[in-house]
């Protein structure tokens, strides 16, 4: 059931919960912060103390959440947009998956007993729905681009050193907090940056020398969506900015943009990325 190379070594790991619902899941508990609940509840189910302290957290947090997604939509890899908004209920029967990333492998192995011990028949209950864990992808799949696990270590020393192309794509609502407001142009300070500040906290391998001015948008298309709950309104963007490295620039600085780059799958961007936002993948 469970495809998951487990090292010493510290690595991030995206995961795909493949889910079946038993009953309908009404659109009303679709959203990231319903969705937010279910991991936390996972997560208390083997270790009841890192729950609260995952709940309890402000700063941070080591995970980042997807919106649950139907697998008709799967997307193919080239960046489609997923889908983080549901006007009808999802059906029972109906084949989901979700996409869980952990940046800090403690966090992972604290969760062993989750993966290992995982019972398809065993239900977990999102609003009024019950939903079964019917497996976890945890490695490369070709139908499921969202699925993955490497080292700090490799992700570093594979990035490459020449290739000055940084396409990313936005694949749901996408924000950034400058100050005490959100801005949704994905600069190169909001985008890189936030990408560093989580390496650097994660990875064991600190970034220092980033060349930030030699970043430049070449190509943007991107547009705004806005998300509405009963407690706020979102406004983020969505799709694909193609940011290229120009100038002299050490191999280096290269390298390190790159690493960055290929971490946004693991890491996303922006804010709200608990809850199912900023989530980014290179394309």
């Amino acid at each position: 059931m469970l495809n998951l190379r487990l090292k010493k070594e510290s690595m991030p790991h995206s995961l795909v919960l493949n889910l079946l619902p038993q009953s309908p899941i009404p659109p009303q508990y679709l959203t990231g912060r319903h969705l937010h609940a279910l991991f936390l509840t996972l997560v208390s189910s083997v270790d009841r103390e890192l729950g609260d302290r995952l709940h309890d957290s402000t700063a941070d947090k080591a995970f980042t959440l997807s919106p649950l997604q139907i697998n008709s939509t799967l997307v193919k890899r080239g960046g489609s947009k997923l889908r983080w908004e549901h006007q009808q209920p999802i059906s029972a029967g109906t084949h989901c998956w979700w996409r869980i990333s952990l940046l800090d492998d403690t966090l992972f192995s604290q969760l062993t007993q989750l993966w290992l011990n995982l019972n398809p028949n065993h239900p977990w209950h999102l609003g009024p729905a019950d939903l079964y864990i019917t497996s976890i992808q945890g490695t490369p799949q070709s139908t499921q681009p969202w699925a993955n696990a490497c080292t700090y270590t490799q992700l570093y020393e594979e990035a490459s050193e020449t290739e000055r192309s940084l396409n990313l794509s936005f694949a749901t609502p996408t924000a950034f907090r400058q100050g005490q407001y959100d801005t949704t142009l994905p600069t190169r300070e909001c985008v890189f940056n936030s990408l560093l500040s989580r390496w650097n906290k994660y990875s064991g391998i600190e970034l220092t020398a980033i060349s930030l001015e030699s970043i430049f948008p070449s190509f943007i298309n991107i547009h705004t969506e806005i998300l509405v709950d009963s407690r706020s309104k979102f406004i983020g963007i969505i799709g694909e900015v193609n940011y290229r490295i120009l100038g002299e620039v050490k191999p280096i600085q290269i390298k390190q943009l790159n690493t960055l780059a290929n971490f946004a799958l693991y890491a996303g961007v922006g804010r709200k990325t608990t809850m199912g936002l900023g989530m980014v993948q290179r394309i």
